[in-house]
């Protein structure tokens, strides 16, 4: 059994941490690919915005120039696209500067540029040729003017970190990381934060380096967020499976101290019931075999009869004690306590054979329950401390008091006393104190057991203290 529960717990805690490493494993590789695909999208908005810029300049009849014509051995359409107003006029060969291109899905023959032609060609120029030249990081001078105007928009052109980072929370969003995130944070966290790889901005990149990066949250506070509950049922799995085994351990262990507990009570029992049925068998013998006059056989059959009586009284007990067990008793009886103390002194004559201190409380002290069983619990109690005390001087001090709530009964007596280790286990059923084969002093371990029984019946406590400079306080609690 051990060695299973603990391949359970190693299986699970190994477990646990195999996915703690895919888990943070992906994190990093998702938060950078996100990262990636971020600065894409965003690459993408600015060339989009260059190329509807390129097709206003290219509309623009006051700064470019497009014309047609079928001067070549095909004789297909060419396009050509020139400065209004070319530059460095001083340069006649620069003033003349222009650029052609042809269009394969362009069948028409046109000498001159007509409305229609000159839309498709711009859509063409823009979609095809200037926005693949710009997706390669290459500025082409098409013209002078107009790569002048393409170079100076793309010196301006900055990365927009609004637009990152909503476009990066969304790619976080999509590989379900639900983490808060900064951009290319001013101070390096020192707290385990998580930073990405560095990725490029620039539209003209290779040749220009703009970074940008990102800090998020610590991949292990990730991973307990996102897997805590998987965790909590793994653990918890793991203690109800320590709590099965040490219910078990235990089961077992109370198993055994009830084969020892069982072992004790039939040894006390043989002895208590082999006194009695040797005097009664001894009696009864020189009853059959000497004569004897009438006073003599009177004296023989009250021997009988009393060791009789003991052992019915010793059956009956260990019956009420099973019946309070399984079934209980009545409640109904008003009980004046200072009324059963006094009956139990006279009727115990405890006076005769001890040095007894009560005194009466002046208040009643009334409570509601059975006066017989409560009667039979208080004796066992004053008896335990008459029969155990080995004093010169024996004493035993009854104590009654009340308060709002409770009635409290206090027995102290200046026997031995009672060990710490002891002083719980003398409630169980058949415990009696070791003093290995010596039965110097009757009992079978029943009485403080039905005591308590009794108590708890009546909804009260009872506990054991020590009494100063020696002996044992057995304190009752019962409500009013």
């Amino acid at each position: 059994m051990s060695c299973c529960v603990l391949g359970i717990i190693g299986l699970q805690l190994y477990w646990n941490y195999q996915n703690y490493k895919t888990t943070v494993h992906n994190f990093k590789r998702d938060a950078n690919t996100a990262l990636a695909l971020a600065v894409d999208q965003e690459a993408a908005l600015r060339q989009q915005q260059f190329v509807l810029k390129v097709k206003q300049w290219l509309t623009d009849t006051s700064f470019i120039r497009i014309e047609c014509n079928t001067n070549n051995r095909d004789s297909a359409t060419v396009f050509t696209i020139q400065d209004v107003h070319p530059r460095f006029l001083e340069d006649t060969a620069r003033k003349t500067k222009f650029f052609q291109m042809g269009m394969t899905t362009f069948k028409q023959k046109l000498k001159k540029i007509t409305p229609a032609a000159k839309i498709l060609f711009i859509n063409h120029f823009a979609n095809r040729v200037f926005k693949r030249d710009i997706e390669s990081g290459n500025i082409y001078y098409y013209t002078q003017g107009l790569g002048d105007s393409i170079s100076k928009v793309f010196d301006h052109s900055k990365l927009n970190i609004k637009t990152l980072s909503a476009l990066y929370k969304k790619e976080l969003q999509k590989k379900e990381i639900s983490s808060d995130f900064t951009l290319n944070p001013k101070y390096v966290m020192t707290n385990g934060h998580f930073l990405t790889d560095k990725v490029n901005t620039a539209l003209r990149k290779p040749y220009e380096i703009q970074p940008v990066w990102a800090s998020l949250e610590n991949p292990n506070h990730y991973y307990l967020k996102e897997m805590k509950w998987l965790i909590i049922s793994s653990l918890l799995l793991v203690g109800i499976t320590l709590s099965c085994f040490y219910y078990t351990i235990i089961t077992l262990f109370n198993q055994h101290k009830l084969v020892a507990l069982k072992d004790q009570f039939i040894s006390n029992m043989t002895h208590e019931i082999n006194t009695p049925l040797a005097s009664i068998q001894i009696t009864t013998e020189a009853l059959q075999k000497f004569p004897a006059d009438e006073a003599i056989r009177e004296n023989y059959l009250n021997i009988i009869l009393y060791q009789t009586k003991k052992l019915i009284e010793l059956t009956k007990e260990i019956l009420t004690s099973a019946k309070l067990e399984t079934l209980g008793f009545t409640k109904d009886d008003n009980i004046e306590l200072n009324a059963l103390l006094l009956t139990l002194i006279n009727d115990l004559k405890l006076t005769d054979h001890i040095h007894l201190k009560y005194v009466p409380n002046t208040t009643v002290q009334l409570i509601k329950g059975n006066q017989i069983h409560l009667y039979r619990a208080i004796a066992n109690v004053l008896e335990n401390a008459m029969k155990y005390n080995n004093s010169l001087v024996p004493r035993i001090d009854i104590h009654i008091s009340r308060n709002q709530k409770e009635i409290e009964i206090r027995i102290a007596d200046n026997g031995p006393g009672i060990a710490d280790e002891f002083k719980q286990r003398i409630f169980d059923p058949f415990y009696r104190i070791s003093k290995g084969n010596v039965h110097d002093i009757k009992g079978y371990g029943l009485g403080l057991s039905y005591v308590k029984k009794v108590v708890e019946q009546h909804r009260g406590t009872i506990t054991v203290l020590d009494n100063q400079p020696i002996g044992s306080i057995f304190m009752i609690k019962l409500p009013i």
